[in-house]
């Protein structure tokens, strides 16, 4: 499933939740969806799983307008949203069998179903808990299978990782991990960018409402080294692409920096410390063994050498300026 976010646009009063924003992600993969507190992403996935109406714009799923036809879009969106209602008289399987009912789920299939979720969400030890007495990490496990009953197409989840301990983070990377693989398109806002490293396959970087930066991590440092980012239906040469690494020599790294910035390939060496040199190179790996050559010939003793690709956090700080709404 192909989903395409169309030149969304909700206000708020005179604020500007989210202004024209596009950007699309389809079937397999797991987007992360990430700005600073108000940029506008909960507004977004609201709009995203037809809990709310966009002043302008659209959200195409194969082709079908959440706009239009919510009661469709709602077949094949599971949202999960960032907390879990705290009811007191609801435990587990009744919360679940809700949904579940809801959704025109009837008899055995429904109780298949159910019990399927249960056991891939971990759920059946506490099935006959209530909902208020559940810690964080379990509540956001109930989210979860609820967002599965119908078995969606899509699962749109608003910080899903926020406060599980470490544990439960894993946990549910795996679960997230297993679901792409079935072909689910997932897209999840989140704080913690390390988590999201791990998982995603792109992302999508928003601010104050405005749309920085969107697609691979490949097509982020692009964007984030002041190229534009590669459209994928684009048939245009790709950029150059740059290699960050990082050397580290015996001695004189100023000797080296200089020699480094000497070769055509280098766009920028900078020394941290005594002796490590951060350079940028034009290329990858066979173009970062020619410069590092040069050292050799040069009389330079280098005694290590390794890459350091820039993650999302370094994406996140080079694409962001800090502005909020």
């Amino acid at each position: 499933m192909k989903i395409q976010i169309k030149h969304l646009v909700r206000t708020f009063g005179a604020n500007r939740a989210v202004d024209d924003i596009s950007f699309e992600f389809a079937s397999g993969n797991i987007f992360g969806f990430i700005g600073p507190n108000g940029a506008g992403k909960t507004t977004t996935i609201k709009i995203m799983a037809t809990l709310d109406r966009p002043d302008s714009g659209d959200v195409l799923y194969d082709g079908v307008s959440a706009v239009l036809y919510p009661e469709k879009i709602r077949r094949v969106v599971g949202y999960m949203p960032d907390s879990l209602p705290d009811y007191r008289d609801i435990q587990v399987w009744e919360y679940l069998d809700f949904f579940a009912r809801a959704f025109g789920l009837r008899g055995a299939l429904r109780r298949k179903v159910l019990q399927d979720i249960e056991e891939f969400t971990q759920l059946g030890e506490i099935r006959f808990k209530y909902l208020a007495a559940l810690s964080k990490g379990m509540k956001q496990r109930v989210s979860l299978a609820r967002s599965l009953v119908h078995n969606p197409q899509v699962l749109v989840m608003d910080e899903p990782a926020a406060g599980l301990d470490p544990r439960a983070r894993l946990d549910l990377r795996s679960l997230l991990k297993i679901l792409a693989g079935q072909g689910k398109a997932i897209l999840l806002s989140s704080h913690i960018l390390s988590e999201l490293q791990d998982i995603c396959n792109g992302a999508v970087i928003i601010e104050k409402g405005k749309l920085l930066s969107a697609g691979t991590l490949e097509q982020l440092l692009q964007t984030a080294e002041g190229a534009p980012a590669a459209d994928a239906a684009s048939t245009a040469p790709e950029a150059p692409r740059r290699s960050h690494v990082v050397i580290e020599i015996a001695g004189a790294p100023e000797a080296a920096r200089l020699k480094l910035l000497e070769h055509p390939l280098v766009a920028a060496a900078e020394i941290h410390g005594e002796r490590e040199i951060h350079a940028e190179i034009s290329g990858g790996d066979a173009e970062a063994s020619q410069v590092v050559g040069t050292l050799f010939a040069a009389g330079i003793v280098v005694t290590g050498y390794r890459r350091n690709e820039l993650g999302l956090e370094e994406l996140f700080m080079k694409i962001t300026t800090g502005k909020v709404q």
